[in-house]
Formats: C-alpha cells, structure tokens, sequence
C-alpha cells in the first residue's frame, strides 16, 4: 500500500494514495479518505474545544483522520473504531507516529455501541446514518454527532429510500437541503423519545453533499416532551409557493390559500431550531486562534447560522422571482424591504439565494416585483 503525508488542522498522518483521476477519489483507495469533508471535521474540532467532553467515540473512523486530529488538537481521550482490518492498521501507525493515546478498536459498529457507553458518539458513516443510530442513542450519554450523505433519499429525490430509511414522507422542493437536514434531526429526535430522552440541537447545517448534527442529548421525560413538541409537517402547495408549518406527528388536511387545493405534507421531520446561536457566536470568536483549511468557509457558515431567524422553510428567492417574471434584487436590499414592512428577514445558510422570513408569500412577492 502506498502512502501519502497529509495535514489537516494542525495534524499529520498517512493516508492511502488516491487515484484523483477517477470520479470519486477516495473510492480508488483501500482506506476511505475524504477531501471534501474538512469543514465537517473543522466544525467538530472547534465545537469539542468548546464543550470538552471527558472522551470522545468515532466509530467509524476508516484513516482515523477524525479521531487523530480530536487526540492531537484537542486533548481528548478518544477511542477510534472500525471493522476493516486495513483500517485498524492505519490507525495504529498514525496514532503511534503522532505519539497519541488513542484506544483503537475493531468491531462492528452496532456490537461496540451495545456493550460500552460513550460521552460523545460520533456516527459518520459513508451513506445513511439510519442503520446505526438506536445503538448511538443508547451509547451515547451526552452527545451524539451524526453525519448523512443519502442526500437524494433525505430530500425527496429518492422518495421511496427516505421513506424506508426514515420512517417519514419527503419532498424535493426549492428548500430541499432544508428538508433533508430536518428529516435527518427529526428522526434522530422520534428513535430518542422512546428511551425517555431529549435532544436539543447545538449545531446543525447542510453542506454540499451532506448533513450534518451535533446534539446534546438530555436524560427524562421532560426533554422528550419538549423534543416531542419540536417534531412536525412542512404543508406544501403543489401548485404555487405557499407553505406553512404544523406541530405533531400526525397532518391535518390543510389547503392552499391561494389555489385552494390540497397541500402536501412533508415529515414528520423537525420544527425547531437547528443550532444553538449564542454557541454559533462563541465558536466564532474561538475560531480567531484554530488552524483550518475551511476556516473562511466555517467562518461564514457559523456567522449565517448565528443571525438565522427561527422561521421555516426558506424560500428561495431567486426562483420566486423567476416565477413571478421580476429581476431579483440584491440580497441586502430584499431583507431590507422586508424589515421596513415590520417583518422579520435574514439569510438562511443552506444557500446564497435562501432567505428566512415571517413575511406572508404576497408579501414577499410585493418587494420581488419593487
């Protein structure tokens, strides 16, 4: 097996060498090693610096990448787990050369979740996180970090995949990134209210071609309630752009105000917020001193999810202006129009054309067509 020197953060470790000529990459090597994922794991390395938890599980860990750089950047004791023996054997040797005390272990991943509990879990498997995430629950004592990349079953593209991997109905809407994040959070949150547990959401945020959550999981029946009160549908017309959104677990018939037709229901999924925004704040002046190669990215990301208002879904503002035959303005000047007229309105991180508002649908095409 050949090998290649990469850094990441302030890390350095093997990885198998890649053949970049292919489609994808990391499928040419007998380890799997993502590019493209950094700023997932840029984003976890700052939010563990922040909440310090007493050990930290990637249980999934192929290069180890995640684990070596948590060992390494953040002085955590960190158990690293995979069932590929390549992998365990990787692991070792990176751990070794860094001279870090990382407990490497060879299992399945639903068996070791079963027999041992962790602080943090963190569940980031190629594909859906849906096969092992009752086991993550019930291993994970105070945070559960999840990571999905069936986007296309999550969003509605493959209707039938997200229904069967979890336990609701999507759609593929202009707000689809928005829709696989919060089918993602949501059925994490309905798999923890069975064990009298609660989840409460620090960060979350779609990217590219993945979702990603990091949750602080709390113990009782109150927080499952509470948890219970965060769960519900996104009501979407077929016709046009309205939408609006209801608490529960079952839809009520609802019907477009403006084509009087029936609205389609979208969920069970999560209603709530998807990031604590006073942490969003935290993380970003502790960013200032953080050594990332995603680090303009992040930054951006965690300033939008720190203004993001609590309306759901977003619009995509562009589209509406296409649809209404308008010239969209700028950005800027759309929110501003939207705060003049007593509502609220900010930007929505899941695109550069998503805008977050309070405002009624004519409303917004009021200040579209300005």
């Amino acid at each position: 097996m050949n090998f290649v020197q990469i850094v990441e953060g302030t890390t350095q470790f093997l990885i198998p060498w890649q053949d970049d000529a292919t489609q994808f990459p990391p499928g040419s090597a007998p380890v799997f090693f993502n590019r493209r994922m950094e700023l997932n794991r840029d984003a976890t390395i700052l939010l563990l610096k922040e909440l310090r938890p007493d050990h930290y599980l990637d249980l999934m860990a192929a290069t180890g990448v995640r684990a070596l750089r948590v060992a390494n950047e953040c002085g955590i004791p960190v158990v690293a787990n995979d069932r590929d023996f390549d992998s365990i054997l990787l692991l070792r040797t990176n751990a070794h050369r860094l001279g870090l005390p990382v407990r490497v272990v060879n299992r399945d991943a639903n068996a070791l979740l079963s027999t041992e509990r962790f602080e943090t879990v963190d569940l980031d498997p190629f594909g859906s996180p849906a096969p092992f995430l009752d086991s993550a629950i019930r291993s994970a004592r105070k945070y559960l970090f999840v990571t999905a990349t069936d986007t296309a079953p999550l969003c509605g593209a493959h209707l039938k995949a997200g229904m069967r991997r979890y336990g609701a109905v999507p759609m593929n809407t202009d707000y689809h990134p928005e829709v696989g994040l919060r089918m993602l959070i949501g059925h994490v949150a309905r798999e923890t209210m069975k064990y009298d547990r609660g989840i409460e959401p620090l960060l979350s945020f779609s990217f590219e071609h993945f979702h990603r959550t990091h949750l602080r999981m709390v113990p009782g029946v109150r927080a499952a309630d509470r948890t219970l009160a965060s769960l519900g549908f996104i009501h979407q017309c077929p016709e046009c752009s309205f939408r609006s959104v209801e608490a529960g677990l079952l839809p009520s018939g609802r019907t477009c105000r403006e084509c009087s037709v029936a609205l389609l229901p979208i969920g069970p999924l999560w209603i709530g917020d998807i990031a604590d925004r006073a942490l969003a704040l935290r993380l970003l002046e502790r960013m200032d001193g953080m050594v990332f190669g995603s680090k303009a990215r992040l930054s951006r990301l965690l300033r939008i999810l720190a203004g993001e208002l609590p309306n759901l879904p977003h619009y995509d503002y562009h589209k509406e202006a296409k649809r209404l035959g308008v010239s969209p303005p700028a950005m800027d000047i759309l929110l501003e129009r939207l705060l003049q007229k007593g509502y609220g309105a900010s930007r929505a991180h899941y695109s550069g054309t998503a805008v977050l508002t309070d405002a009624p649908l004519e409303v917004l095409e009021e200040v579209l067509s300005q």
